[in-house]
């Protein structure tokens, strides 16, 4: 049978987990829009001179909603944004971490990476690893 018409495993946990990814997304692009300075304030740094800088990240991690909601509607064929939205929740983390090594910022910062990234870590990886199941190397 071909990888496209077998269920990926623990469907329904999938589709509320992306469903949920994809309101957490828009959401939180809706906020940061709104008050693109709130992490400076968090974090006790100077505000930024280009808010628009964040208000940029904040539409980009709305779009991924809007992905993470078709994930959610075809699980079966949602693996490579997944793959990708994971490649992003590690590498922000990992950018956070320099800055935050370096200096240039405090460690209240990694605030960001709580519900950004760290949060989706695990349930991102179970979904891959079940799309792999189903989906055989060779795409």
């Amino acid at each position: 049978m071909p990888w496209k018409q077998r269920r990926v495993q623990r469907r329904r946990w999938h589709q509320w987990v992306f469903a949920s990814a994809g309101i957490y997304n828009i959401g939180w692009r809706l906020y940061s829009a709104l008050d693109p300075q709130w992490l400076f304030r968090f974090a006790n740094m100077p505000l930024s001179n280009h808010p628009e800088i964040f208000v940029c990240l904040a539409m980009v991690v709305g779009v991924y909603g809007i992905l993470y909601w078709d994930v959610a509607r075809r699980p079966e064929q949602g693996w490579l944004i997944v793959a990708v939205g994971l490649l992003g929740k590690l590498l922000g983390p990992a950018g956070a971490a320099w800055l935050i090594f370096k200096g240039d910022w405090p460690l209240r910062a990694m605030v960001l990476c709580l519900g950004n990234d760290f949060l989706w870590w695990i349930p991102f990886t179970v979904y891959l690893r079940d799309c792999w199941k189903i989906k055989k190397p060779g795409f």
